[in-house]
Formats: C-alpha cells, structure tokens, sequence
C-alpha cells in the first residue's frame, strides 16, 4: 500500500533510512521528536510509504514549495527516496514517485524537481525511467 507516514512509522522510516547513506538510527529524544512532528504536521511536506504488510519497504519525500514566479504555481522537491535493498527491482519506489506526482499536480505545481548523489546508471536509468530528465536544469550544491 502507498500513503503518506503516520506517527506510527516513525521506527520503521529510521530502519529504511539506515540504508540511505548509512544513516545510524537516531535516538528517539525531544529534538528527533519535535522534528518528526513538524514534518508530520506541514500541509506541505509530505513522506511517502510503501508498507507491504506492515514493514516500510521504500520512500520517499515530496515538499511543495510556494512560488511567485510561473503564474505563482507551487513546485514539488523530491528527496531522500528509498527502497529497501530486499525489495528493489518490485515498482515500490516507483509507486512512491507516482503518488509524489498525483500530490504534485493536485497542488497545481508546474515542475518536480529530483537531485540524486548517485553515479550509478541503474539508479539514473530508474529515474529517466520514473520521468525526470538530466537536461532541462543543472543543480548546484554548497554542503553546509
């Protein structure tokens, strides 16, 4: 099934995160919980599961971002997606994407952005796979 998380999710987000970029698994006290609640209550951020009999198997997040240019239509920032090394190859990740795009275009955005780290041409293939391109915009990044 494809939703959005609940508080619930919480542990089981941790674990599917603890493969993306070998994040530890964050000790659960009042700074992870007062962000994992402003997440969870921002109309406009939106983390998406794949939950195959209740363990969360892929993810990833969709911000809609109030814009005043483009006829002050909104766009979608796609990050942090995931799936669980067990379960690629399944359509889980692309499930996710999807449900990220029909979040998009319900919110009237006319662009979804995607960065990725990765070099692999299996992941870049899944993505020109999922829709996005390599050439309409180049991303620039200063890591704070």
């Amino acid at each position: 099934m494809i939703r959005e998380a609940v508080d619930s999710d919480f542990d089981g987000l941790m674990k599917l995160y603890m493969q993306l970029h070998d994040n530890p698994f964050p000790e659960k006290d009042g700074r992870v919980t007062a962000i994992w609640n402003t997440i969870l209550n921002d109309r406009n951020h939106h983390i998406i599961v794949a939950d195959e009999n209740g363990r969360l198997v892929s993810s990833c997040v969709c911000v809609i971002i109030p814009n005043l240019t483009r006829g002050q239509r909104p766009y979608a920032f796609i990050e942090n997606v995931i799936a669980d090394k067990d379960f690629r190859g399944r359509g889980f990740a692309t499930a996710c994407l999807n449900y990220a795009k029909e979040i998009a275009r319900r919110e009237n955005c006319y662009k979804m952005m995607l960065l990725t780290g990765s070099k692999e041409e299996s992941t870049l293939r899944f993505y020109e796979q999922a829709g996005y391109n390599q050439n309409d915009k180049t991303a620039f990044i200063q890591w704070l």
